[in-house]
């Protein structure tokens, strides 16, 4: 048996494959960007077999790499954890576009089901909220939507990414780990299965549902790249990038600023319950048994340098936008409310839309983008707040994600979150908890602490911003978000 663990990283802007050694060295990445879709403002579509087919490509150069599958121990597999996948059993082709886990398509339904006094109820039972943001409702619009879907009858097999991908790569294993399942609003968080009053509120067909299983184990293999390789972690992205920063004690927390920015902290054995409007997922599910998590969501971080790149012009390359935040000595009273895809947590505003605010003839493009990427501090810091509602404040905060390479904007979140800010010098923290629970999986390791020597050196941002200064900043940014929310609540709603 080889000893090098694939890992296949399926994101939203693109996909990879990564090779690593059990030493946490990583040896190789291929990557192909993954075309984004917009039928209609608030609509995001990927297409399930473009995903399928960057994924092949990209597996099989890492495996080429490795000098062939009998290298290769494992695959792990991590992927954007909402979007969700229709197909056809017998053809193994997409019925329908992939609904990504930004689309807000669903938020008149998500009204209709609050309004009618369904929220609190299903969120006993899932940890969730009713947002768009997540599988279920989805589900529930496709199957009313798309008539293909009811056509296919026995056919019809529903699934996440990763799900999609098992899939592709055994040829017919449909099954799903337990932290994607968490996040489809289909699961009982407690229990661990799919609930039936659920799948009767948004009409997912039990029979189309793949089996839930643990992140780490031998879940079927491909023979697809020349040998036998077999596939033994499974974990969605977020979960992934908190097992690869190794937050294996009760109230650690990571934060990933990649497309969108998320916050998970251990919350041990017990299902948590928030009250301030956080989430509660499954970390992992190891032997049966699951640790969970508390996470906040926030929907664009990276996607927003990207819009100012692609379709603004205010910067031309990504790490442009350190240089600018640091030309002019403040924001000018200048501040951007990312709402691109409507407002997260600790808000859920569907509807909410994104505004720049305080703009004068003194504002220049640096002012702009400063705003731009002091509002991933000032959307962490109302985490962070509601967190400790919670009772789980953060003491520190382990980071990544592609944005963190800026060092103006690790420095930031540390100022403004008050708290010391860890980043490791090997930012692919998600596919390394792919790789963590692949190597667990295959047997290499005995558990997650002993996987956790992959995990290598970092740096420590410490605050530095005198207190006057902070609350100056956050009280501007309170106000800009608080005009977006009154808006939004006014009625100004995105097309249904």
């Amino acid at each position: 048996m080889g000893e090098l663990l694939l890992v296949l990283d399926e994101g939203t802007t693109s996909t990879r494959a990564m090779l690593f050694a059990p030493s946490g060295k990583c040896l190789g990445s291929r990557a192909a960007a993954l075309t984004q879709h917009y039928p209609a403002p608030g609509l995001v579509e990927h297409d399930a077999a473009e995903i399928w087919s960057h994924t092949l490509a990209c597996a099989q150069a890492m495996v080429d790499q490795a000098g062939g599958p009998d290298a290769v121990a494992a695959i792990g597999i991590t992927n954007q954890r909402e979007t969700i996948v229709f197909w056809d059993r017998q053809t193994g082709e997409p019925l329908a576009p992939a609904i990504v886990w930004q689309d807000r398509r669903t938020a008149a339904m998500c009204r209709e089901w609050r309004e009618a006094g369904e929220e609190p109820g299903v969120q006993a039972r899932t940890g969730l909220l009713l947002d768009p943001y997540f599988s279920g409702t989805k589900i529930a619009w496709a199957m009313a939507n798309w008539p293909q879907l009811r056509d296919a009858g026995d056919r019809l097999a529903i699934g996440t990414v990763e799900s999609w991908l098992v899939w592709k790569l055994t040829g017919g294993l449909h099954v799903t780990d337990a932290t994607n399942a968490s996040r489809t609003l289909l699961m009982s968080l407690g229990a661990g299965g799919w609930n039936d009053g659920l799948l009767d509120m948004f009409s997912a067909p039990r029979a189309a549902l793949p089996e839930i299983v643990d992140c780490a184990g031998q879940f079927g293999t491909t023979t697809l790249f020349g040998g036998a390789i077999p596939i033994c972690g499974l974990a969605g992205d977020q979960q992934s990038a908190t097992i690869g920063q190794a937050c294996f004690a009760k109230g650690e927390t990571k934060a990933t600023y990649g497309t969108g920015a998320f916050v998970l902290t251990n919350a041990g054995t017990a299902p948590p319950a928030s009250k301030h409007r956080l989430l509660a997922t499954v970390l992992w599910q190891l032997g049966g048994r699951r640790t969970y998590a508390i996470e906040g969501s926030v929907f664009v971080a990276g996607s927003l340098l990207q819009w100012l790149r692609d379709s603004v012009g205010l910067i031309e390359t990504a790490p442009e936008s350190e240089a600018l935040a640091r030309s002019v000595p403040d924001n000018g009273g200048v501040y951007l409310v990312p709402a691109l895809s409507g407002l997260g947590a600790p808000w859920w505003e569907p509807d909410a839309r994104a505004a720049i605010s305080g703009l004068s003839f003194s504002s220049t493009r640096a002012h702009i983008v400063r705003a731009a990427l002091e509002s991933m501090a000032h959307q962490s810091h109302d985490l962070k707040t509601a967190f400790a509602a919670d009772g789980a404040d953060w003491a520190r905060l382990r980071v990544d994600g592609g944005m963190i390479a800026n060092d103006w904007l690790a420095q930031d979140l540390a100022d403004i979150l008050g708290v010391p800010v860890d980043r490791p010098d090997f930012a692919e923290t998600t596919a390394l908890g792919a790789a963590m629970l692949a190597g667990v999986g295959r047997g290499l390791f005995s558990g997650l602490e002993e996987a956790a020597r992959m995990r290598g050196p970092g740096s420590t941002f410490e605050p530095k911003l005198d207190a006057d200064a902070r609350e100056q900043r956050l009280a501007g940014w309170a106000q800009a978000v608080q005009n977006i929310v009154t808006r939004a609540k006014a009625g100004a709603h995105l097309p249904d």
